[in-house]
Protein backbone atom coordinates (compact mmCIF):
# COMPACT_ATOMS: atom_id res chain seq x y z
CA UNK A 1 0.00 0.00 0.00
CA UNK A 2 1.53 3.32 -1.11
CA UNK A 3 1.65 6.54 0.83
CA UNK A 4 -1.24 8.07 -1.09
CA UNK A 5 -3.38 5.01 -0.45
CA UNK A 6 -2.45 5.13 3.20
CA UNK A 7 -3.82 8.64 3.57
CA UNK A 8 -6.92 7.96 1.43
CA UNK A 9 -8.54 5.63 3.92
CA UNK A 10 -12.28 4.93 3.83
CA UNK A 11 -14.46 7.01 6.12
CA UNK A 12 -15.45 3.97 8.20
CA UNK A 13 -11.78 3.30 8.97
CA UNK A 14 -11.23 6.83 10.24
CA UNK A 15 -14.42 6.56 12.29
CA UNK A 16 -13.31 3.23 13.78
CA UNK A 17 -9.93 4.67 14.77
CA UNK A 18 -11.68 7.69 16.25
CA UNK A 19 -13.92 5.43 18.35
CA UNK A 20 -10.86 3.44 19.45
CA UNK A 21 -9.10 6.67 20.46
CA UNK A 22 -12.11 7.78 22.50
CA UNK A 23 -12.14 4.38 24.21
CA UNK A 24 -8.47 4.80 25.15
CA UNK A 25 -9.12 8.24 26.61
CA UNK A 26 -12.08 6.91 28.62
CA UNK A 27 -9.89 4.00 29.74
CA UNK A 28 -7.28 6.39 31.15
CA UNK A 29 -10.03 8.31 32.90
CA UNK A 30 -11.41 5.09 34.39
CA UNK A 31 -7.98 3.94 35.55
CA UNK A 32 -7.51 7.17 37.49
CA UNK A 33 -9.70 5.85 40.32
CA UNK A 34 -9.87 2.41 41.99
CA UNK A 35 -13.66 2.50 41.88
CA UNK A 36 -13.72 2.81 38.08
CA UNK A 37 -10.53 0.93 37.21
CA UNK A 38 -12.29 -2.28 36.15
CA UNK A 39 -14.53 -0.32 33.78
CA UNK A 40 -11.47 1.51 32.49
CA UNK A 41 -9.75 -1.79 31.73
CA UNK A 42 -12.76 -3.07 29.80
CA UNK A 43 -13.04 0.18 27.85
CA UNK A 44 -9.36 -0.02 26.89
CA UNK A 45 -9.75 -3.64 25.79
CA UNK A 46 -12.74 -2.74 23.61
CA UNK A 47 -10.81 0.13 22.03
CA UNK A 48 -7.80 -2.07 21.32
CA UNK A 49 -10.03 -4.75 19.77
CA UNK A 50 -11.58 -2.17 17.44
CA UNK A 51 -8.14 -0.85 16.46
CA UNK A 52 -6.65 -4.30 15.79
CA UNK A 53 -9.62 -5.58 13.80
CA UNK A 54 -9.73 -2.38 11.72
CA UNK A 55 -6.01 -2.54 11.01
CA UNK A 56 -6.24 -6.17 9.89
CA UNK A 57 -9.24 -5.36 7.69
CA UNK A 58 -7.63 -2.53 5.70
CA UNK A 59 -4.14 -3.93 5.20
CA UNK A 60 -3.11 -6.37 2.50
CA UNK A 61 -1.78 -9.22 4.61
CA UNK A 62 0.23 -11.89 2.82
CA UNK A 63 -0.79 -14.63 5.22
CA UNK A 64 -3.63 -13.90 7.60
CA UNK A 65 -3.33 -17.32 9.35
CA UNK A 66 0.28 -16.51 10.26
CA UNK A 67 -0.74 -13.17 11.77
CA UNK A 68 -3.58 -14.75 13.76
CA UNK A 69 -1.28 -17.59 14.85
CA UNK A 70 1.28 -15.09 16.14
CA UNK A 71 -1.45 -13.21 18.01
CA UNK A 72 -2.74 -16.43 19.59
CA UNK A 73 0.75 -17.44 20.71
CA UNK A 74 1.55 -13.99 22.12
CA UNK A 75 -1.85 -13.65 23.76
CA UNK A 76 -1.56 -17.11 25.25
CA UNK A 77 1.81 -16.30 26.76
CA UNK A 78 0.35 -13.08 28.18
CA UNK A 79 -2.63 -14.84 29.75
CA UNK A 80 -0.49 -17.57 31.34
CA UNK A 81 2.05 -15.05 32.63
CA UNK A 82 -0.63 -12.77 34.10
CA UNK A 83 -2.29 -15.67 35.90
CA UNK A 84 0.92 -17.11 37.34
CA UNK A 85 2.75 -13.93 38.29
CA UNK A 86 2.92 -13.13 41.98
CA UNK A 87 1.80 -9.67 43.07
CA UNK A 88 5.28 -9.07 44.49
CA UNK A 89 6.70 -9.54 40.99
CA UNK A 90 4.27 -7.14 39.31
CA UNK A 91 6.86 -4.32 38.97
CA UNK A 92 9.24 -6.74 37.23
CA UNK A 93 6.43 -7.81 34.91
CA UNK A 94 5.63 -4.20 34.02
CA UNK A 95 9.31 -3.52 33.29
CA UNK A 96 9.48 -6.65 31.12
CA UNK A 97 6.40 -5.57 29.16
CA UNK A 98 7.91 -2.15 28.58
CA UNK A 99 11.06 -3.79 27.21
CA UNK A 100 8.96 -5.79 24.73
CA UNK A 101 7.21 -2.64 23.50
CA UNK A 102 10.58 -0.99 22.94
CA UNK A 103 11.98 -4.04 21.16
CA UNK A 104 8.87 -4.22 18.96
CA UNK A 105 9.43 -0.60 17.90
CA UNK A 106 13.04 -1.39 16.96
CA UNK A 107 12.01 -4.47 14.98
CA UNK A 108 9.26 -2.60 13.12
CA UNK A 109 11.75 0.14 12.30
CA UNK A 110 14.23 -2.43 11.02
CA UNK A 111 11.53 -4.10 8.90
CA UNK A 112 10.53 -0.74 7.41
CA UNK A 113 14.16 0.04 6.67
CA UNK A 114 14.74 -3.26 4.91
CA UNK A 115 11.52 -3.11 2.85
CA UNK A 116 10.31 0.50 2.67
CA UNK A 117 8.04 -0.13 -0.34
CA UNK A 118 5.93 -2.54 1.68
CA UNK A 119 5.36 0.22 4.25
CA UNK A 120 4.60 2.89 1.65
CA UNK A 121 7.58 5.01 2.64
CA UNK A 122 9.94 4.38 -0.28
CA UNK A 123 10.42 5.50 -3.87
CA UNK A 124 12.09 3.20 -6.42
CA UNK A 125 14.95 4.86 -8.30
CA UNK A 126 16.58 3.15 -11.31
CA UNK A 127 19.76 4.91 -12.39
CA UNK A 128 21.24 4.10 -15.78
CA UNK A 129 23.45 0.96 -15.86
CA UNK A 130 22.90 0.18 -12.19
CA UNK A 131 20.45 -1.90 -10.11
CA UNK A 132 17.25 -0.29 -8.90
CA UNK A 133 17.47 1.50 -5.57
CA UNK A 134 14.67 2.28 -3.12
CA UNK A 135 15.01 5.68 -1.44
CA UNK A 136 13.20 6.15 1.87
CA UNK A 137 11.25 9.39 2.08
CA UNK A 138 13.19 11.99 4.15
CA UNK A 139 10.32 12.59 6.63
CA UNK A 140 9.97 8.81 7.09
CA UNK A 141 13.68 8.57 7.86
CA UNK A 142 13.20 11.03 10.72
CA UNK A 143 10.20 9.10 12.03
CA UNK A 144 12.04 5.81 11.68
CA UNK A 145 15.17 7.10 13.39
CA UNK A 146 13.25 8.54 16.33
CA UNK A 147 11.12 5.42 16.69
CA UNK A 148 14.13 3.11 16.68
CA UNK A 149 16.07 5.34 19.09
CA UNK A 150 13.24 5.68 21.62
CA UNK A 151 12.40 1.99 21.31
CA UNK A 152 16.00 0.93 21.90
CA UNK A 153 16.31 3.23 24.93
CA UNK A 154 13.06 1.79 26.32
CA UNK A 155 14.24 -1.78 25.78
CA UNK A 156 17.68 -1.57 27.38
CA UNK A 157 16.47 0.73 30.18
CA UNK A 158 13.61 -1.63 30.99
CA UNK A 159 15.97 -4.61 31.06
CA UNK A 160 18.15 -2.86 33.66
CA UNK A 161 15.04 -1.89 35.66
CA UNK A 162 13.89 -5.52 35.58
CA UNK A 163 17.28 -6.78 36.79
CA UNK A 164 17.31 -4.26 39.65
CA UNK A 165 13.75 -4.98 40.70
CA UNK A 166 14.26 -8.74 40.47
CA UNK A 167 17.39 -8.68 42.61
CA UNK A 168 19.69 -9.86 39.80
CA UNK A 169 21.45 -6.50 39.99
CA UNK A 170 22.15 -4.25 42.94
CA UNK A 171 19.41 -1.72 43.60
CA UNK A 172 22.01 0.84 44.65
CA UNK A 173 23.09 3.55 42.21
CA UNK A 174 25.99 2.58 39.96
CA UNK A 175 27.75 5.86 39.30
CA UNK A 176 30.12 5.97 36.33
CA UNK A 177 32.82 8.65 36.14
CA UNK A 178 31.77 11.60 33.95
CA UNK A 179 28.40 9.90 33.42
CA UNK A 180 26.60 13.16 32.56
CA UNK A 181 29.21 14.06 29.96
CA UNK A 182 28.99 10.57 28.48
CA UNK A 183 25.19 10.64 28.45
CA UNK A 184 24.96 14.09 26.86
CA UNK A 185 27.61 13.16 24.29
CA UNK A 186 25.81 9.94 23.40
CA UNK A 187 22.43 11.69 23.09
CA UNK A 188 23.98 14.39 20.90
CA UNK A 189 25.54 11.71 18.71
CA UNK A 190 22.15 9.94 18.33
CA UNK A 191 20.40 13.17 17.33
CA UNK A 192 23.21 14.02 14.94
CA UNK A 193 23.02 10.58 13.32
CA UNK A 194 19.24 10.87 12.91
CA UNK A 195 19.75 14.22 11.14
CA UNK A 196 22.48 12.68 8.93
CA UNK A 197 20.19 9.71 8.24
CA UNK A 198 17.93 12.06 6.25
CA UNK A 199 20.82 12.48 3.80
CA UNK A 200 22.38 9.03 3.90
CA UNK A 201 20.27 5.90 4.55
CA UNK A 202 23.38 3.74 4.89
CA UNK A 203 22.99 0.57 7.03
CA UNK A 204 25.96 1.79 9.06
CA UNK A 205 24.11 4.96 10.08
CA UNK A 206 20.94 3.02 10.91
CA UNK A 207 22.94 0.48 12.93
CA UNK A 208 24.79 3.20 14.84
CA UNK A 209 21.51 4.89 15.80
CA UNK A 210 20.20 1.60 17.21
CA UNK A 211 23.46 0.65 18.95
CA UNK A 212 24.00 4.01 20.64
CA UNK A 213 20.34 4.11 21.72
CA UNK A 214 20.63 0.68 23.33
CA UNK A 215 23.73 1.96 25.13
CA UNK A 216 22.16 5.20 26.41
CA UNK A 217 19.18 3.28 27.79
CA UNK A 218 21.59 1.26 29.88
CA UNK A 219 23.58 4.34 30.95
CA UNK A 220 20.48 6.31 31.97
CA UNK A 221 19.04 3.66 34.29
CA UNK A 222 22.04 2.17 36.11
CA UNK A 223 22.71 5.36 38.13
CA UNK A 224 19.13 5.34 39.44
CA UNK A 225 18.61 3.61 42.75
CA UNK A 226 17.11 4.00 46.16
CA UNK A 227 13.40 4.59 46.49
CA UNK A 228 13.12 6.08 43.02
CA UNK A 229 12.19 2.96 41.02
CA UNK A 230 8.45 3.81 40.75
CA UNK A 231 9.39 6.97 38.85
CA UNK A 232 11.65 4.92 36.57
CA UNK A 233 8.81 2.53 35.74
CA UNK A 234 6.52 5.48 34.96
CA UNK A 235 9.19 7.13 32.85
CA UNK A 236 9.84 3.96 30.84
CA UNK A 237 6.11 3.63 30.31
CA UNK A 238 6.16 7.10 28.76
CA UNK A 239 9.11 6.17 26.53
CA UNK A 240 7.29 3.08 25.27
CA UNK A 241 4.33 5.24 24.29
CA UNK A 242 6.43 7.69 22.32
CA UNK A 243 8.19 4.79 20.57
CA UNK A 244 4.81 3.39 19.52
CA UNK A 245 3.66 6.83 18.31
CA UNK A 246 6.79 7.26 16.19
CA UNK A 247 6.26 3.84 14.63
CA UNK A 248 2.64 4.82 14.00
CA UNK A 249 3.85 7.59 11.71
CA UNK A 250 6.09 5.12 9.89
CA UNK A 251 3.20 2.69 9.43
CA UNK A 252 0.69 5.45 8.60
CA UNK A 253 -1.50 4.05 11.38
CA UNK A 254 -3.48 6.72 13.22
CA UNK A 255 -4.54 4.28 15.94
CA UNK A 256 -0.90 3.68 16.90
CA UNK A 257 -0.22 7.40 16.85
CA UNK A 258 -3.18 8.13 19.13
CA UNK A 259 -2.44 5.24 21.50
CA UNK A 260 1.27 6.00 21.69
CA UNK A 261 0.67 9.70 22.30
CA UNK A 262 -1.82 8.92 25.08
CA UNK A 263 0.56 6.47 26.78
CA UNK A 264 3.54 8.75 26.32
CA UNK A 265 1.86 11.89 27.60
CA UNK A 266 0.08 10.20 30.51
CA UNK A 267 3.33 8.48 31.56
CA UNK A 268 5.20 11.78 31.40
CA UNK A 269 2.51 13.55 33.43
CA UNK A 270 2.53 10.77 36.02
CA UNK A 271 6.33 10.95 36.24
CA UNK A 272 6.14 14.71 36.76
CA UNK A 273 3.46 14.34 39.45
CA UNK A 274 5.53 11.71 41.26
CA UNK A 275 8.64 13.87 41.06
CA UNK A 276 6.72 16.76 42.64
CA UNK A 277 5.45 14.40 45.33
CA UNK A 278 9.06 13.45 46.08
CA UNK A 279 10.35 17.03 45.79
CA UNK A 280 12.65 15.98 42.95
CA UNK A 281 13.53 17.60 39.64
CA UNK A 282 11.84 16.11 36.57
CA UNK A 283 14.89 17.02 34.48
CA UNK A 284 17.14 14.99 36.78
CA UNK A 285 14.99 11.94 36.07
CA UNK A 286 15.29 12.38 32.31
CA UNK A 287 19.05 12.92 32.61
CA UNK A 288 19.59 9.78 34.67
CA UNK A 289 21.16 9.56 38.09
CA UNK A 290 17.93 10.53 39.86
CA UNK A 291 18.28 9.68 43.52
CA UNK A 292 21.91 8.86 42.97
CA UNK A 293 23.41 10.74 45.90
CA UNK A 294 24.91 7.55 47.18
CA UNK A 295 27.57 8.70 49.57
CA UNK A 296 25.45 7.57 52.48
CA UNK A 297 23.74 4.80 50.53
CA UNK A 298 25.97 2.13 52.00
CA UNK A 299 24.98 2.91 55.56
CA UNK A 300 24.20 -0.08 57.71
CA UNK A 301 21.71 -0.22 60.52
CA UNK A 302 22.77 1.84 63.51
CA UNK A 303 23.62 -0.10 66.67
CA UNK A 304 21.38 1.78 69.11
CA UNK A 305 18.87 0.70 71.74
CA UNK A 306 15.33 0.18 70.54
CA UNK A 307 12.06 -1.03 72.00
CA UNK A 308 10.89 -4.46 70.86
CA UNK A 309 7.33 -5.69 71.23
CA UNK A 310 5.26 -8.79 70.55
CA UNK A 311 2.08 -9.49 68.61
CA UNK A 312 0.16 -9.49 71.89
CA UNK A 313 1.53 -6.05 72.77
CA UNK A 314 0.51 -4.72 69.37
CA UNK A 315 -2.97 -6.25 69.59
CA UNK A 316 -3.55 -4.71 73.02
CA UNK A 317 -2.44 -1.23 71.90
CA UNK A 318 -4.56 -1.28 68.75
CA UNK A 319 -7.64 -2.69 70.49
CA UNK A 320 -7.51 0.22 72.95
CA UNK A 321 -7.04 2.84 70.24
CA UNK A 322 -9.64 5.16 68.78
CA UNK A 323 -7.88 5.38 65.41
CA UNK A 324 -5.26 3.21 63.71
CA UNK A 325 -3.52 4.18 60.48
CA UNK A 326 -1.95 1.33 58.53
CA UNK A 327 1.03 2.25 56.35
CA UNK A 328 1.80 -0.51 53.81
CA UNK A 329 5.18 -0.77 52.14
CA UNK A 330 7.21 -3.20 50.08
CA UNK A 331 7.58 -5.43 53.14
CA UNK A 332 3.85 -6.15 52.93
CA UNK A 333 4.19 -7.05 49.26
CA UNK A 334 7.14 -9.39 49.84
CA UNK A 335 5.36 -11.22 52.65
CA UNK A 336 2.01 -11.15 50.78
CA UNK A 337 0.45 -9.91 53.99
CA UNK A 338 -2.33 -7.81 52.47
CA UNK A 339 -5.09 -10.32 53.25
CA UNK A 340 -3.94 -10.69 56.87
CA UNK A 341 -3.80 -6.90 57.16
CA UNK A 342 -7.39 -6.56 55.94
CA UNK A 343 -8.50 -9.27 58.38
CA UNK A 344 -6.78 -7.40 61.21
CA UNK A 345 -8.48 -4.17 60.15
CA UNK A 346 -11.89 -5.89 60.08
CA UNK A 347 -11.41 -7.13 63.66
CA UNK A 348 -10.38 -3.67 64.82
CA UNK A 349 -13.40 -2.06 63.17
CA UNK A 350 -15.62 -4.64 64.88
CA UNK A 351 -14.19 -3.37 68.18
CA UNK A 352 -15.11 0.21 67.31
CA UNK A 353 -11.65 1.32 66.13
CA UNK A 354 -11.43 3.67 63.14
CA UNK A 355 -9.01 2.19 60.59
CA UNK A 356 -7.44 4.06 57.67
CA UNK A 357 -4.66 3.28 55.19
CA UNK A 358 -1.96 5.82 54.29
CA UNK A 359 -0.34 5.42 50.85
CA UNK A 360 2.85 7.19 49.85
CA UNK A 361 3.13 8.05 46.12
CA UNK A 362 6.26 5.92 45.71
CA UNK A 363 5.60 3.14 48.22
CA UNK A 364 6.56 -0.18 46.66
CA UNK A 365 8.33 -0.58 43.35
CA UNK A 366 5.90 0.92 40.85
CA UNK A 367 3.16 3.57 40.76
CA UNK A 368 0.05 2.36 42.57
CA UNK A 369 1.75 -0.80 43.86
CA UNK A 370 0.18 -0.61 47.32
CA UNK A 371 -3.23 0.35 45.92
CA UNK A 372 -3.22 -2.79 43.76
CA UNK A 373 -2.33 -5.02 46.70
CA UNK A 374 -5.01 -3.53 48.93
CA UNK A 375 -7.59 -3.79 46.16
CA UNK A 376 -6.68 -7.46 45.75
CA UNK A 377 -7.47 -7.95 49.45
CA UNK A 378 -10.83 -6.15 49.00
CA UNK A 379 -9.91 -3.23 51.23
CA UNK A 380 -12.68 -0.59 50.92
CA UNK A 381 -11.56 2.27 48.68
CA UNK A 382 -12.90 4.91 51.05
CA UNK A 383 -10.44 3.78 53.73
CA UNK A 384 -7.38 4.37 51.53
CA UNK A 385 -5.83 7.87 51.54
CA UNK A 386 -2.91 9.50 49.77
CA UNK A 387 -0.11 11.27 51.67
CA UNK A 388 -1.43 14.81 51.29
CA UNK A 389 -4.90 13.77 52.46
CA UNK A 390 -3.91 11.93 55.64
CA UNK A 391 -0.54 13.24 56.79
CA UNK A 392 -2.13 15.79 59.12
CA UNK A 393 -4.06 13.04 60.92
CA UNK A 394 -1.06 11.21 62.38
CA UNK A 395 -0.77 13.75 65.21
CA UNK A 396 -4.29 12.78 66.34
CA UNK A 397 -3.79 9.03 65.78
CA UNK A 398 -3.23 6.52 68.57
CA UNK A 399 -1.37 3.84 66.58
CA UNK A 400 0.44 3.86 63.26
CA UNK A 401 1.03 0.30 61.98
CA UNK A 402 3.89 0.39 59.46
CA UNK A 403 4.62 -2.71 57.38
CA UNK A 404 8.04 -2.46 55.81
CA UNK A 405 7.63 1.12 54.55
CA UNK A 406 11.14 2.19 55.50
CA UNK A 407 12.17 5.03 53.19
CA UNK A 408 8.75 6.73 52.94
CA UNK A 409 8.49 7.08 56.74
CA UNK A 410 12.09 8.07 57.43
CA UNK A 411 12.33 11.41 59.32
CA UNK A 412 15.82 11.87 57.79
CA UNK A 413 14.05 13.16 54.69
CA UNK A 414 13.09 16.21 56.76
CA UNK A 415 16.08 16.82 58.98
CA UNK A 416 19.23 15.27 57.43
CA UNK A 417 20.58 17.30 54.53
CA UNK A 418 23.19 14.60 53.87
CA UNK A 419 20.57 11.91 53.33
CA UNK A 420 19.93 10.70 49.76
CA UNK A 421 16.18 11.08 50.41
CA UNK A 422 16.41 14.58 51.89
CA UNK A 423 13.58 16.79 50.69
CA UNK A 424 11.26 13.91 49.83
CA UNK A 425 7.87 14.29 51.54
CA UNK A 426 7.34 11.38 53.93
CA UNK A 427 4.47 10.09 56.04
CA UNK A 428 4.58 11.65 59.53
CA UNK A 429 4.13 8.36 61.36
CA UNK A 430 6.45 9.48 64.14
CA UNK A 431 3.76 11.93 65.26
CA UNK A 432 1.38 9.12 66.21
CA UNK A 433 1.10 8.29 69.90
CA UNK A 434 2.60 4.85 69.20
CA UNK A 435 4.30 3.64 66.04
CA UNK A 436 4.35 -0.13 65.50
CA UNK A 437 6.95 -0.97 62.88
CA UNK A 438 6.99 -4.45 61.33
CA UNK A 439 10.43 -5.41 60.02
CA UNK A 440 12.22 -8.72 59.45
CA UNK A 441 15.28 -7.70 61.48
CA UNK A 442 17.20 -4.67 62.62
CA UNK A 443 20.13 -5.62 60.40
CA UNK A 444 18.64 -4.58 57.08
CA UNK A 445 18.05 -1.16 55.56
CA UNK A 446 15.52 0.18 53.08
CA UNK A 447 15.80 0.24 49.31
CA UNK A 448 17.55 3.61 49.49
CA UNK A 449 20.27 1.91 51.54
CA UNK A 450 19.90 4.00 54.70
CA UNK A 451 18.77 3.27 58.23
CA UNK A 452 15.59 4.78 59.67
CA UNK A 453 15.99 6.82 62.86
CA UNK A 454 12.30 6.22 63.53
CA UNK A 455 13.21 2.74 64.83
CA UNK A 456 14.95 4.27 67.86
CA UNK A 457 12.30 6.79 68.90
CA UNK A 458 10.69 6.43 72.32
CA UNK A 459 7.21 6.03 70.85
CA UNK A 460 8.25 3.31 68.40
CA UNK A 461 7.83 -0.41 69.09
CA UNK A 462 9.61 -2.78 66.70
CA UNK A 463 7.77 -5.97 65.71
CA UNK A 464 10.54 -8.11 64.25
CA UNK A 465 9.60 -10.99 61.99
CA UNK A 466 7.82 -11.88 58.77
CA UNK A 467 5.07 -9.32 58.12
CA UNK A 468 2.43 -11.91 57.27
CA UNK A 469 3.15 -14.12 60.28
CA UNK A 470 3.34 -11.16 62.64
CA UNK A 471 0.02 -9.76 61.38
CA UNK A 472 -1.61 -13.20 61.61
CA UNK A 473 -0.44 -13.47 65.22
CA UNK A 474 -1.96 -10.06 65.93
CA UNK A 475 -5.21 -11.30 64.38
CA UNK A 476 -5.21 -14.30 66.72
CA UNK A 477 -4.53 -12.07 69.71
CA UNK A 478 -7.38 -9.75 68.70
CA UNK A 479 -9.76 -12.67 68.27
Amino acid sequence: MGEAAAHAQPAWVLLAYLIAGVCFILALRGLSSPETSRRGNWTGMIGMTIAVVTTLAIHQIASLPEIIGAMVIGGGIGVVTARKIQMTAMPQLVAAFHSLVGLAAVLVGAAAYLNPLAFGIGVRITPIASPSFVSILPVSRVEMGLGVAIGAITFSGSVIAFLKLNGNMSGKPILLPLRHVINLGTLAAILGLIAYFTQDQSPVVFGLIAALSFAIGFLLIIPIGGADMPVVISMLNSYSGWAAAAMGFTLHNSAMIITGALVGSSGAILSYIMCRAMNRSFISVIAGGFGAVASSGDAAAIDRPYKRGSAEDAAFLMAQAEQVIIVPGYGMAVAQAQHAVREMADLLKAKGVTVKYAIHPVAGRMPGHMNVLLAEANVPYDEVFELEDINSEFAQTDVAYVIGANDVTNPAAKNDKGSPIYGMPVLDVEKARTCLFVKRSMGGVGYAGIDNELFYRDNTMMLLGDAKKMTEEIVKALG
